[in-house]
């Protein structure tokens, strides 16, 4: 008897072409925001009321949270980290599919490093939720795309056992994967997110 449908998508995402897939669309797409957050900071830093083309309305509004403080924590814009970052994902996602195999140690740091990446952009998120009181759509964009980058390569590292994590729980982790429990994770945490900013600002972004 030949597989079901259901059978046949669960392991296409188990490949390494649905998961390096993954990572390179997720990647490219945040590199475009980048991109386009950073041409937007540097029409801000000449013109601090530049009608950028992204202010929709008094809540999604680029220009709000482009001229925040948060908005250049390190001294320049938080765009130009992803400009540097996500051609390494890309490189890394591309040479993956390629069938190149890196060593343990590198797919630990890229783990190490994405973490923090993540976690910037989510402290961003929040700053721009609960502080700023406005949204910005690339911003957005960055924030949905790295935490499906972060996914991806936390599936791989996983399941190829390089986090040097303790027996138990790297089995009690290979099992949620094995069960699609990580994509109904990742899916509920990007559904919550989204009726958090329709709760909180949905009529006002009519």
């Amino acid at each position: 008897m030949g597989e079901s449908l259901l059978q046949r998508l669960r392991r296409l995402r188990r490949s390494n072409r649905w998961i390096f897939g993954t990572m390179l669309g997720s990647a490219l797409l945040s590199l475009m925001a980048s991109f386009v957050l950073s041409v937007d900071a540097i029409a801000l830093a000449a013109d601090p009321k530049a009608a950028l083309a992204c202010n929709l309305n008094a809540v999604l509004n680029c220009g709000t949270v482009g001229a925040s403080w948060q908005a250049s924590v390190f001294g320049f814009p938080n765009a130009f980290l992803g400009l540097m970052a996500e051609p390494v994902v890309i490189t890394v996602a591309v040479a993956s599919l390629a069938g190149v195999r890196f060593p343990r140690w590198f797919m630990l740091s890229a783990q190490l490093v994405y973490t923090l990446g993540l976690a910037f952009a989510y402290w961003l998120f929040f700053e721009a939720f609960f502080v700023i009181g406005a949204l910005c759509p690339w911003c957005l964009l960055v924030t949905v795309s790295t935490t499906l980058v972060f996914t991806s390569l936390t599936q791989v590292n996983i399941t190829e056992g390089n986090l040097y994590l303790p027996e138990r729980a790297g089995r009690v982790a290979r099992t949620l994967i094995a069960h699609d429990l990580d994509v109904l994770l990742v899916l509920v945490w990007l559904v919550a997110l989204a009726a958090m900013v329709v709760a909180k600002y949905g009529p006002l972004m009519i």
